[in-house]
């Protein structure tokens, strides 16, 4: 790639450092892990021989290198060793109304390290990155109807792990702040 071609990859990289961040953190579950990821992923970016032109291709094929990165680190950890997946069973606490509850962001976080990988990896798409439905069928390669079956599960998934211990009603919260 020529160095006006890479300045302006770079250029176009800039906007979305933050957010292909916060989605290696959210695959990898480790900060150090996440930048490791997230600087490969630049580098193949302003390594390539051709770049997608409009924006919301660009974005995609960004994600799509990065998801591809960290399944390579993830299948290279796993022939390493031969631990498997934890798995996690709680029990699944009575519903509470959401307007009714404080969730402690902490506990969210715990609970979102808790889920499966194919649950992180939609949620940070969708939930924390802002993509949409569309935008995540194109970086991960599946139809927009899985994609959304898939966020409607890992969301459920979610709840499930923060369960009645981590929810505060509000009520109780109120009046301890009196």
């Amino acid at each position: 790639m020529s160095g006006i071609m890479r300045s302006r990859v770079e250029r176009r990289l800039e906007p979305h450092y933050a957010r292909l961040f916060a989605y290696a953190v959210a695959l990898s579950r480790d900060r150090d892990g996440a930048q490791d990821i997230f600087q490969e992923c630049i580098a193949r970016a302003l390594d390539a021989r051709s770049v997608p032109e409009t924006e919301p291709a660009f974005r995609a094929w960004l994600f799509a290198i990065l998801r591809n990165i960290w399944i390579d680190q993830s299948r290279l950890r796993r022939r390493r060793s031969d631990l498997e997946q934890e798995f996690v069973t709680d029990l699944v606490p009575a519903p509470v109304a959401p307007e009714t509850v404080l969730v402690d962001a902490f506990s969210v976080r715990q609970a979102f390290t808790r889920l499966s990988t194919e649950h992180r990896e939609i949620l940070a798409l969708v939930d924390i990155s802002g993509f949409s439905y569309e935008e995540v069928a194109m970086m991960i390669a599946v139809p927009k109807g899985t994609v959304m079956s898939r966020v409607s599960r890992a969301r459920r998934a979610l709840a499930s792990y923060l369960g009645d211990a981590n929810v505060v009603e509000l009520a109780r919260h109120r009046e301890g702040r009196k």
